[in-house]
């Protein structure tokens, strides 16, 4: 096995993964530190070395909230289990690759994942991203850091007025620069540069909708899985969809944190404190999604990336798409008829809506409050494909719902990682037999589409996985990762389909 190669900045070493036919090259910079004159500003050309770097750890993550810190919180429990993990500025702009090149002339596949956390946390070497899985399938993985939070979505007068071509969104800005590095760069860890296939859950979904719709990373890429992106934004009822705000809002709202909260009268003032210090403040000011993320600069977002998706604004590329099924569910509380009445602004819609819910299971309340209930994943990505089939364009969906065992979270928002990523062993849950299967057949689809753009293939003793066709008006297949694993093109059900035409309604589509 290779352990040692080239980047444009010099030698890397890695170390055996625990299967020892993958190379971990972990920690490689594809950009300059970020403190300093550098923060907020696009990133910057890492600084070359001599002689071998070793990479043999993970850099410090980005700044954000400690992850773990709350060991009650669902994720702490989950994956953040590391709450001395180490965060800094400094060097924080690195990839991590797992390979199984053996000549570094392969010319293998390559996917490049983006993390999620709301754009406000989380990091590329979370444990249950780890990319042995998609080696031992012939195929490279590189797990890109990007600036989150106050750090990665700050806007300010100050910085558009210094980099008008550039004026925000620099950790969306981070992940175009680590994909360019591997376009760049791959082809010495045995990758193909002309095969890249960018993926990413949540958060991370949701920068990828932005990369596969902005005109700046047309062609560094030829796929991309969007999971649990949200898609286009269902509006009746308003469910949860972060969207990306206007550049005046933006600065706005940095102007105010910069003078009221930090108490600095421009931004030159506000690059000599210390990060933790503009950590802190940013976590006492802002709750939830409502800080600093993503901005209509009009320079790499321009426009809503849903819009983008409803008016085919799309890179040419070829999609996959899906959600779980228990991710940020609406649930009646009290009356069904009077919760349901509460979503529409026009008792009609509320009418039928409900008349739809009773058709498919009549008047029992419990049945009829289970059916009532809208995930709006769902919803929205029902509709991203219904409005990419009547563009023509080449597109995969998927539903993820098993069983999950341990607590009654059901198939909750990033339960799929531990599926796709086929690293199971490391979760506490109690996964059996059936779970491994879902994740064996789920890691094949994901590396057989990054390797050809369909997800088709052979299992691992040589039987046809079930078929996986394009979704389309004619013939809607979705595929299913249930407690088993099986695609169908039934007809939406009455709801959905009421749903899904009346939101495209609205948007005169």
């Amino acid at each position: 096995m290779l352990r040692i190669t080239n980047t444009e900045s010099g030698m890397v070493q890695g170390l055996p993964g625990a299967d020892v036919r993958t190379t971990v090259f972990r920690g490689i910079p594809f950009a300059d530190d970020t403190s300093g004159e550098n923060r907020w500003r696009p990133p910057q050309p890492p600084k070359p070395w001599e002689g071998i770097r070793k990479c043999y750890e993970f850099a410090p993550i980005t700044m954000q909230k400690v992850p773990g810190k709350d060991p009650n919180a669902f994720y702490s429990k989950e994956w953040h289990c590391e709450p001395e993990i180490p965060m800094s500025e400094d060097g924080s702009l690195c990839l991590n690759i797992w390979t199984p090149m053996m000549t570094g002339k392969e010319k293998m596949p390559v996917m490049v994942w983006i993390f999620g956390g709301g754009l406000q946390e989380g990091y590329c070497h979370e444990m249950e991203f780890d990319g042995e899985s998609f080696n031992r399938r012939g195929v490279i993985l590189v797990t890109i850091a990007y600036r989150v939070n106050v750090f990665g979505f700050l806007c300010h007068p100050d910085l558009t007025a210094e980099n008008p071509d550039a004026p925000a969104n620099f950790g969306l800005l981070d992940q175009k620069a680590g994909i360019e590095w591997v376009k760049r760069n791959i082809a010495n860890f045995g990758g193909d540069p002309e095969n890249i296939t960018i993926f990413g859950q949540s958060a991370g979904g949701g920068s990828t909708l932005y990369h596969c719709t902005s005109p700046q990373t047309k062609g560094l890429f030829q796929k991309a899985i969007a999971e649990s992106a949200g898609g286009v934004k269902c509006l009746k009822p308003n469910l949860l969809l972060p969207s990306a705000i206007t550049l005046k809002e933006a600065e706005e709202k940095g102007l105010k944190f910069v003078r009221d909260v930090l108490g600095c009268n421009s931004i030159a003032e506000a690059r000599k404190l210390p990060a933790q210090f503009i950590e802190d403040k940013y976590i006492e000011t802002f709750q939830g999604l409502n800080g600093c993320t993503a901005t209509i600069d009009n320079k790499f977002i321009l426009d809503q990336s849903y819009n983008r998706v409803l008016d085919d604004q799309i890179n040419d590329i070829v999609m996959m798409f899906g959600n779980t099924t228990n991710e940020f569910m609406a649930k009646p509380t009290g009356d069904v008829e009077e919760w349901v009445k509460g979503l529409f602004d026009d008792p009609k819609d509320a009418e039928a809506y409900l008349a739809a819910c009773k058709e498919a299971v009549g008047d029992d309340p419990e049945a009829l409050k289970k059916e009532a209930s809208i995930c709006g994943f769902d919803i929205n990505a029902k509709m991203s494909a219904t409005v990419m089939a009547s563009h023509g364009r080449k597109y995969y969906y998927y539903v993820f719902g098993p069983t999950i065992p341990g607590d009654d979270a059901g198939a909750f928002h990033s339960s799929d990682l531990w599926f796709e990523f086929e690293t199971l062993m490391k979760c506490w849950r109690p996964f059996d037999g059936h779970h491994y299967d879902i994740a064996r057949k789920m890691c094949n689809y994901w590396a057989n589409f990054a390797k050809t753009g369909d997800p088709n293939g052979l299992d691992a003793d040589g039987t046809p996985m079930p078929e996986w066709r394009p979704f389309t008006l004619e013939d809607p297949c979705t595929m299913y990762f249930k407690d088993e694993v099986y695609s169908d093109n039934a007809p939406f059900s009455g709801k959905t389909k009421f749903l899904v035409e009346k939101n495209l309604e609205l948007y005169k589509y």
